[in-house]
């Protein structure tokens, strides 16, 4: 058999979200699947060289396979000008599958995508117009011509049935999983130290990693934080790690009114090899997002063995079980509290610690690969 898979996301310099998802899946697969020939389709205007994000997925045993032309310019156009996928990469894979929640027009075969979340039903206001716009147009067509799509969790599954007309039996839950080999307990303590050096950072923070955008809920957070420190004159800063996505202004806005610039560090976005150090370094993990499909970072930190504050909504619920507080993520006071209980109360933070440990045990990689790999050949 013959499984494709589109690998415009693995392209991108700085991998987030769903290209680090698409990522840790085919690393698994690839080494799961010594049997059927697995092959990465993306575009280019120039002539097909291999792209220097590509040569390490060829390394490891991909083929790649070059479509003339310009991706952008074809998913803007493929609504208005359905030029099929076939067009640009034939029609002799058996399964091809996609990562962004779209399924291109024209795919030969069996087809396969993957639905993140539906954030962009549930909080809309949080959400670019072209992206609901282009989420609409393309989820609908998704669940019409998937012979499979994956869900991350349980709760993403139950909200892709509330909001869009789809048939259950094509929904399949594949949870997210942990590398194990990157997120660990190990790390030695002067490796730790040296990065943290590097950020500028304290001994001592509660760390916020991911997008800074509307959905993650950062301006209540640096409000609960603000709120803290009228409760308590000295306490560990708060670090922000990540790149800048859409309306990122109301966070530094709102550092500037509650007047806390000197207790917020904002690093930027932080390359895959040092996330794991900074974790590991960090007092406490606050991710207090408004929703998530699944929620990797929390899950992230405590295979790094680092006490989460999370909310009790949406997924992450379902994937943090027991093993971390839980907050209520409207309310500045609770977000408030849980922060007071890291940093205040040793006790709890060692036995999170420990819980986090085991709860992050549960997801890995490998058996996403499975599932994945299950589904394609029942498929076939």
């Amino acid at each position: 058999m013959r499984y494709a898979f589109d690998a415009q996301l693995l392209m991108e310099a700085e991998k987030t979200g769903i290209g680090y998802v698409a990522d840790c899946l085919l690393r698994e697969i690839c080494r799961q699947d010594k049997e059927d020939e697995l092959q990465l389709n993306y575009y280019s205007l120039r002539k097909p060289a291999v792209p220097e994000s590509l040569r390490e997925y060829m390394k490891m045993g991909f083929r790649l396979r070059c479509g003339k032309g310009s991706y952008t310019a074809y998913k803007a156009a493929w609504n208005v000008i359905p030029v099929p996928y076939s067009h640009f990469f034939g029609n002799d894979a058996d399964v091809t599958m996609f990562f962004n929640y779209y399924i291109s027009p024209g795919v030969k075969g069996r087809k396969v995508t993957m639905f993140h979340d539906m954030g962009y039903k549930a909080f809309p206001e949080t959400v670019r117009f072209r992206t609901k716009n282009m989420l609409d147009l393309n989820m609908g067509k998704a669940c019409k011509w998937a012979d499979a799509i994956f869900c991350v969790s349980e709760f993403t599954r139950d909200e892709v049935l509330k909001y869009l007309d789809v048939d259950p039996k094509k929904l399949v839950v594949m949870p997210e999983g942990i590398r194990s080999d990157r997120f660990h307990t190990g790390y030695d303590k002067t490796d730790i130290a040296s990065t943290k050096g590097r950020y500028r950072l304290p001994d001592d923070y509660l760390l916020y990693l991911g997008t800074l955008e509307p959905r993650k809920n950062i301006v209540r957070m640096i409000e609960a934080y603000a709120l803290l420190k009228t409760r308590h004159r000295t306490i560990p800063p708060l670090v922000l790690a990540g790149r800048k996505g859409w309306m990122y202004s109301d966070i530094f806005q709102r550092i500037t009114e509650l007047n806390i610039e000197s207790d917020v560090i904002c690093t930027g976005y932080v390359p895959d090899e040092d996330v794991p150090l900074i974790l590991s370094g960090a007092m406490g993990f606050v991710f207090a997002s408004l929703y998530e499909g699944f929620g990797l970072p929390p899950l992230e930190a405590m295979a790094c063995g680092v006490p989460v504050l999370t909310t009790n909504g949406n997924s992450l619920k379902e994937v943090v079980g027991d093993a971390a507080i839980l907050v209520e993520p409207f309310s500045i006071e609770d977000i408030s509290e849980g922060m007071e209980k890291l940093i205040c109360d040793s006790e709890l933070r060692a036995d999170l610690s420990k819980r986090g440990v085991e709860r992050a045990g549960m997801y890995n990689w490998a058996r996403s690969a499975e599932i994945v790999l299950d589904t394609f050949r029942s498929l076939t």
